[in-house]
């Protein structure tokens, strides 16, 4: 029986880098746990330690990503909405059948100031990985601490998309 020497520390975090950088779509800390056969707070003890090191991993809801860097031609915009928790997968469905990315969520905190978490909401899919997580964990989301007004920096790649996805958000009443 042949057995696999273990990668060193800093070989499984090239890995893992690499492995972010091809990517189209988050990676789970369990696939990766699995891939490096290492526990899964290892990987986060890794990818602590690479964003530490400057690398642009963020951690969404789906699972790690690496921020490119935007295409030259993507334009953002930040919208104040205000809705209840029901109301949420509305507002994102509006937001991307426009072809607009939710890139984060942010509000303010009376005690802690801004806080902002990334969101990458790109898709009908994304939409529905969202609620799903929302609804399983039975998580509260980070607009419930402001009685449900948020914002959203959007990404698209025109601003009509962007004034399309502002308008059906002020259609719906979201839009403060």
């Amino acid at each position: 029986m042949v057995q696999k020497k273990r990668k060193s520390a800093e070989e499984r975090r090239t890995i893992i880098l690499d492995l972010l950088k091809s990517a189209d779509d988050p990676i789970k800390g369990n696939d990766l746990a699995e891939k490096m056969q290492v526990s899964r707070q290892v990987i986060v003890q890794d990818i602590s330690l690479l964003k530490a090191a400057g690398k642009p991993i963020i951690a969404t809801s789906q699972g790690y990503l690496l921020l490119q860097k935007p295409h030259a031609h993507s334009i953002t915009k930040m919208v104040a909405c205000n809705h209840t928790i029901s109301e949420t997968e509305d507002e994102l469905t509006r937001i991307v059948k426009c072809g607009v990315t939710v890139l984060n969520v942010t509000v303010e905190h009376p005690l802690y100031g801004e806080i902002t978490r990334s969101l990458m909401i790109r898709n009908l899919n994304d939409v529905q990985h969202f609620i799903d997580n929302l609804e399983k964990s039975g998580a509260s989301l980070l607009s419930s601490l402001t009685g449900g007004v948020h914002l959203h920096e959007l990404e698209a790649d025109s601003s009509e998309k962007l004034d399309r996805a502002t308008a059906s958000l002020k259609e719906a009443g979201y839009l403060l």
